[in-house]
């Protein structure tokens, strides 16, 4: 008695948009990957399906919507299906573990059986969970047909495992788009692969690897697609660059220096990097600043809202897909310290800035109060809901 299993991964998240090392770290769905969501609903409708299960981490749950709703069937989670534990690499950026830990990151993207960092698992622990999560749903379901939604990592090295292939020759699978989906047939302890990483329900304009390069040369993104970020030395010799980053900014967005207070700016800045370095955060590209990322951590955190007083990419740096490693940057510092909002300020007429605010979430919610110019008052949400409610 044949059983199917429609194996499939999650919508793009956070960690696939901002660059970010997400294992088992609790990531939410991008806006880009809710119309994935909406794509995978559609692919489904005609299919029909006696069971849901997923990790339970949100990027899963979120995803199995697509199927489990619109079908009223129940979603059962399950620890085995999740991606694999990444250990102290968890939510740094790939930027920073390219420089910090690079030979073993090339470990990982050739799946080395070898590999391992400290608090995670090896590729040995994720096949082998995997394995035994995936075919024990099947002896559940016997006959029937399930639908499975797990990580991009989890997926490839169970497809490695039911190929026949060794953790090395794994390193050979291609990777899948988020919400592709591959198709197993169980029939007792056998087991095929009927096809794998389909993304076909997928418009290109929504595809995720059809708008990034990181997955066609893992070589050289690790050094010219992701950044890392330390503290900039605003009290010290580094007060010229925010200084300067300021004034660009301002003649860019404004086209007249008028009412620009850029020893007022600085000063703010000094003071909350005395209070906390992490409040002022420069974005790096190998050993080149690239941009930064400014945070005060007392305005409106009463509301539940991380403040950004200022968010900035160098002109050399535009349109190069970098800035939403900023907003990811303070996503990761924020949310663990309970905010549920991102809040910043952006002049009405700056359109460049508005488009990519709102692409990323962000949206107005009303004017800046006690502004030199007038600005709109921006906000994204970055808590979680769930999407059973």
């Amino acid at each position: 008695m044949t059983t199917r299993l429609y194996l499939v991964r999650h919508a793009e998240a956070e960690g696939n948009l901002y660059r970010r090392i997400h294992g088992w770290y609790d990531a939410l769905i991008t806006d880009n990957g809710y119309r994935q969501i909406a794509a995978l609903e559609g692919r489904f409708a005609d299919i029909p399906i006696d069971a849901v299960y997923s990790s339970d981490l949100f990027r899963t749950k979120t995803t199995a919507s697509a199927v489990w709703r619109p079908k009223k069937l129940p979603l059962t989670t399950i620890k085995g299906l999740r991606e694999i534990g990444m250990g102290i690499w968890e939510d740094r950026t790939w930027g920073e573990v390219a420089r910090t830990d690079g030979a073993r990151l090339l470990g990982f993207n050739a799946t080395d059986p070898d590999w391992s960092v400290e608090g995670g698992e090896t590729f040995q622990d994720l096949r082998g969970r995997m394995e035994r999560s995936l075919r024990g749903i099947a002896a559940r379901h016997p006959g029937q047909t399930v639908a499975v939604f797990s990580h991009g990592t989890a997926i490839r090295n169970a497809l490695a495992v039911f190929h026949g292939m060794t953790v090395a020759e794994s390193a050979a699978l291609g990777h899948s788009d988020n919400t592709a989906v591959s198709l197993l047939e169980f029939d007792g302890d056998k087991v095929r692969v009927v096809f794998e990483n389909d993304n076909s329900h997928l418009p290109e304009e929504i595809s995720t690897l059809a708008r990034q390069n990181w997955w066609k040369d893992q070589g050289r993104s690790l050094d010219q697609t992701n950044l890392w970020f330390r503290p900039l030395d605003v009290t010290g010799e580094e007060a010229e660059f925010y200084f300067e980053s300021r004034r660009e900014a301002w003649q860019s967005i404004h086209h007249t220096m008028e009412h620009f207070d850029g020893q007022g700016f600085l000063e703010q800045a000094r003071r909350s990097a005395k209070k906390d370095p992490r409040s002022v955060m420069c974005a790096m590209l190998k050993e080149e600043r690239v941009g930064l990322i400014q945070m005060d951590f007392e305005q409106d955190a009463e509301k539940g809202v991380g403040y950004i007083p200022f968010c900035y990419m160098g002109p050399d740096a535009r349109k190069k897909g970098f800035g939403v490693q900023l907003l990811g940057q303070a996503v990761s510092t924020y949310r663990p310290m309970g905010r549920d909002y991102l809040r910043l300020r952006c002049a009405p007429d700056n359109d460049v800035a508005q488009r990519f605010y709102q692409r990323y979430g962000f949206r107005k919610i009303g004017k800046a109060p006690g502004t030199r110019v007038p600005l709109d008052m921006m906000e994204k949400f970055i808590g979680y809901k769930d999407m059973r409610e």
